[in-house]
């Protein structure tokens, strides 16, 4: 129910944007994790239904999260990469009766 796209080979500085369609349109939250290899998968972006949206420390002010109703399509714009965002990225949401469901990982890799 959801499917990921964007992820991809990346220099750091750089930017990449990962997409995700949602297929439902009721939701109590949105979001993206990753996980780096050897690591647990973390939180790097929730968006609840009531519009706020919270950012993992490690990525304020470089990441941004957005969402076109329309398209049923939630977005990661990711700038500013650094090595240590290399992992596989999955996109999240979370239904009203507060069942999570994941979408298919997409691997970024931040390297020269």
């Amino acid at each position: 129910q959801l499917q990921a796209f964007g992820g991809g080979l990346v220099q750091p500085g750089g930017s990449l944007r990962l997409s995700c369609v949602v297929s439902r349109n009721m939701f109590s939250a949105l979001g993206w994790y990753r996980q780096a290899p050897g690591k647990q998968r973390e939180l790097v972006v929730v968006y609840s239904a009531s519009g706020t949206t919270t950012y993992a420390d490690a990525v304020k002010g470089r990441f941004i999260f957005s969402k076109d109703s329309a398209k049923n399509t939630m977005y990661l714009q990711m700038t500013s990469v650094k090595p240590d965002d290399t992992a596989v990225y999955y996109c999240y949401a979370k239904l009203p009766n507060n069942t999570p469901i994941w979408g298919q990982g997409t691997q970024v890799t931040v390297s020269s």
